[in-house]
């Protein structure tokens, strides 16, 4: 022993631990130094500069709106990630919390904001509040006063405001018109077609520019003494006064000409008069479970609703199992050890799935025509395929057939490649015959694997709007039900009922949502529990 350890040994001590280069110290082993690797600077680095630009395009709009439930929040998640990642501890933190994070995002966030959406009348004319609806009402109401002059509009910002650039189209004198009222403007430049191009302390807008701000434009207005000035496009703005004023003591809004008044209406968002009449501008209000009660009680609505649920499980049923049956098939085929050229044969097979499905779509649209479609031309045939309720629903599940296969054929045969073949070569050697060895071993091996995704694939087609929208349109439709056709899908007929009268009723869509979600949601919940007992007997 050396002459330190001889010491230590004589002392009743233990001779120091070597350190992790070899080095040795008075008080045990050298610290280990942190070695910057690639991995620390992706976990890290990356990771926290992400994060670190989130933040910062954040905050802005979100103080601006003074969403500081958001802001607070964001800043939460910000200090939380920021803390995981600059620590050493906490490691199977750093690897679910981002995982989290994206599923409460992308996820969980929708689905909530779908059903608080559903209990509301959210949609055209009940956008904003109260006093969005009040200006709106007022501002649609202007009448141009008698005599008023005329005035060439050019939008401009001073700082962030908006004000008017206003030109008298007699006099040629140019105003800035803000909220406050109207002020010479001395030093402006205008163009012969009366547009302001230059006003010292302004930005003027260009034309794009002053478009995307249509709204906030509309709504603005300059007060004066005989009333307000109102912009009329884009080019042009009057003096008016407005017809309809709110009156706060009786909560109403009066026709200045015929004195008819429209009392609100807080349970439903409208200002209405006696007789039951509503303005056409409202604002958005909490209906509690008025939209669910419309999807069920309303004829028009509730009459067509099973029929429809009926055919969209049918198509979901069918279109996975025809894309299960026929992908299995293939790669069946092709996983036989005697087959030759399985690559070239997997490249083929795979096309359809590798195509846009939405050109694809449109293009079986068109073979399908009953005048010029390849499918009559090439067999003869002057059959009017999406014309008639039995050969449209024919036609969709073919096209669904043809667009679903190759993703069964893919996951299949990665799973046939998972099986060993001694279970197959053993129930053979056992006297079965290769259908009952496929039975018994080969197919439910592969539904164990498989269940998963044809249960992924069923709440897939449930809602797959592109397949219908993109061939029948929902079609053909009959003259007795001519809201609902033969293929319409639930969220086909619900898009049609939100969106196909002019008008979006957001609410109500998301109402009918929360059905097709509960629906699907039950049907995946019993399929995955009966996966379960069967992997437990064959595990």
């Amino acid at each position: 022993m050396s002459t330190p350890e001889l010491k230590t040994a004589r002392e009743g001590g233990s001779p120091p631990r070597p350190g992790p280069r070899g080095e040795t110290g008075k008080h045990g082993p050298a610290p280990r130094r942190r070695e910057i690797t690639t991995a620390f600077v992706v976990s890290r680095i990356a990771v926290l500069g992400v994060v670190a630009a989130v933040l910062l395009y954040a905050v802005p709009p979100l103080i601006a709106t003074e969403a500081w439930a958001a802001l607070a929040l964001l800043s939460l998640v910000t200090a939380v990630v920021g803390y995981l990642y600059l620590s050493r501890r906490h490691v199977p933190a750093k690897y679910l919390v981002p995982g989290t994070i994206f599923l409460i995002a992308f996820q969980v966030l929708p689905v909530v904001y779908t059903m608080t959406t559903a209990f509301t009348n959210f949609g055209d004319g009940h956008r904003g509040d109260k006093q969005a609806a009040i200006a709106a009402i007022e501002s649609g109401s202007v009448k141009q006063t008698p005599g008023s002059p005329e005035y060439g509009l050019t939008t401009a910002l001073k700082g962030d405001e908006l004000v008017f650039l206003l030109v008298d189209t007699k006099t040629k004198q140019v105003q800035v018109g803000a909220a406050d009222g109207l002020t010479p403007l001395p030093g402006a430049k205008v163009s012969l077609s009366g547009k302001v191009t230059q006003a010292p302390g302004y930005t003027v807008l260009t034309t794009p520019q002053a478009a995307e701000r249509g709204p906030e434009i509309s709504a603005f207005s300059v007060p004066t003494p005989n009333g307000a000035i109102k912009a009329n496009g884009l080019s042009r703005a009057v003096e008016g006064r407005a017809q309809k004023t709110y009156n706060t003591l009786c909560d109403c809004i009066v026709d200045a000409e015929t004195g008819e008044r429209w009392t609100a209406d807080e349970s439903k968002g409208f200002f209405t008069d006696p007789s039951g009449q509503n303005l056409a501008q409202g604002w958005q209000v909490n209906i509690g479970f008025a939209n669910f009660a419309r999807a069920l009680t309303d004829p028009a609505i509730s009459g067509h609703f099973f029929g429809v649920f009926v055919w969209n499980t049918f198509f979901a049923v069918a279109s996975v199992a025809a894309t299960f049956g026929l992908g299995m098939g293939v790669a069946l085929v092709l996983h036989h050890p005697r087959m030759r050229g399985t690559k070239i044969y997997r490249i083929a097979l795979i096309l359809p799935y590798a195509m846009p499905s939405f050109a694809m779509l449109m293009v079986w649209r068109d073979m399908f025509n009953r005048d010029f479609g390849l499918i009559n031309q090439m067999f003869g045939l002057s059959l009017d395929w999406l014309g008639e309720p039995t050969t449209a629903r024919f036609a969709v599940i073919l096209v669904n057939l043809w667009l679903g296969f190759p993703y069964m054929f893919l996951v299949t045969t990665g799973a046939l490649q998972a099986i060993p073949r001694e279970l197959t070569e053993a129930a053979g050697i056992d006297g079965a015959s290769p259908a009952y060895a496929f039975r018994k071993v080969t197919l439910p091996l592969l539904l164990v694997a498989l269940t998963p995704l044809l249960i992924s694939s069923f709440a897939f087609n449930f809602n797959n709007f592109n397949a219908i929208q993109l061939t029948t349109q929902g079609g053909p439709f009959s003259a007795e039900s001519p809201q609902v056709g033969a293929t319409d899908l639930l969220i086909t007929y619900t898009f049609r009922l939100a969106f196909g009268t002019g008008s979006a009723q957001f609410g109500f869509a998301a109402a009918i949502s929360v059905f097709i979600f509960t629906i699907v949601a039950v049907v995946s919940a019993i399929t995955f529990r009966q996966t379960r007992r069967q992997e437990e007997v064959y595990s």
